[in-house]
């Protein structure tokens, strides 16, 4: 694809165009914040949620500085998977 100037009014683009640069736009998270974060991202409880976390099975998914929680929303539901 060819490279796209920045200074192109959007109605210029074509289809092609316009859709290779929307997909450096994301619209979604790519992080959950807290237990019920991770309880929104599992689909589970609150409670729940915490057990998996004490668990230690998404660890590499979790970043935690006394108790502000980060979670990787696709790393966690990666690591879940695989510990079935």
């Amino acid at each position: 694809m060819k490279k796209i100037d920045l200074k192109t009014p959007i109605w210029q683009l074509t289809i092609e165009e316009f859709l290779e640069v929307s997909k450096n736009f994301s619209t979604e998270k790519k992080y959950e914040y807290g237990l019920k974060g991770l309880a929104k991202i599992l689909g589970c409880s609150v409670s729940k949620a915490s057990e998996v976390k004490s668990s230690g099975i998404l660890d590499e998914a979790i970043i935690q500085n006394g108790n502000i929680i980060i979670i990787d929303k696709e790393m966690a539901l990666q690591l879940f998977g695989k510990n079935k």
